[in-house]
């Protein structure tokens, strides 16, 4: 019993309130910036997919150009 109190007591001057308010910011500050990293992620797999739109649209463009070429200059 008294092993186990000592135990309690280690953990307790382990862990004292200055440095479990210091944790919780951190977890908090951590949390924030997941969330901030997230929200950049959606943003950039927009972007992505906003270019790689705009790059079909531009493949099309191009052939129909290529295409437009071959018949007037072959015809």
């Amino acid at each position: 019993m008294g092993q186990l109190l000592g135990q309690i007591r280690d953990l307790e001057a382990r862990w004292s309130y200055e440095s479990v308010t210091h944790l919780v910011e951190q977890d908090a500050q951590l949390k924030q910036r997941v969330q901030q990293l997230s929200q950049d992620l959606r943003q950039m797999e927009e972007r992505l997919q906003a270019a790689r739109t705009n790059n079909t649209f531009q493949d099309c463009r191009i052939a129909q150009l290529e295409a437009q070429l071959l018949e007037h200059g072959g015809g």
